[in-house]
């Protein structure tokens, strides 16, 4: 049995969550003193991209277990946009302002949503496809 091609969706979100980590540690490593902010900025711009690329890719696998994927997706998406509120809420608590607060937050926005993709991608790229799932279930039905 061959394992069918899918894009390369793990390998791309972990190279953009370790270019967000990399901001994150360059920006913490400067504060409270004033930060140079354009190598954390390019290190989420390539991040960002990356979550693009990623998306649009996966937007074009076909035969995938989209239901599934989206039904595990909302969840973690559910539980990483409040992982990434409460680590908002430190930085604001902290009186982190300005331009750090901007580029740590849309960090944030990178990681709450590409951590979902991964585990929906995970789980769904096991599971039946949407078709095959629902000719399985019509099978199933008139047995």
């Amino acid at each position: 049995m061959s394992e069918r091609r899918l894009p390369p969706v793990t390998q791309l979100g972990m190279t953009s969550l370790a270019l967000i980590v990399a901001g994150g540690i360059y920006l913490s490593a400067h504060i409270p003193q004033h930060v140079p902010l354009a190598p954390a900025i390019v290190l989420l711009s390539a991040s960002a991209l990356l979550l693009a690329v990623n998306l649009a890719a996966l937007s074009r696998v076909r035969d995938f277990a989209w239901a599934r994927f989206f039904e595990i997706a909302r969840w973690a998406l559910l539980a990483y946009v409040l992982i990434a509120g409460m680590i908002e809420y430190t930085f604001v608590r902290n009186h982190l302002r300005g331009g750090p607060l901007v580029v740590l937050t849309l960090s944030l926005l990178v990681f709450a949503v590409h951590v979902p993709v991964l585990i929906g991608f995970t789980v769904a790229r096991y599971a039946q496809a949407d078709a095959d799932a629902a000719a399985t279930d019509a099978a199933a039905a008139q047995s």
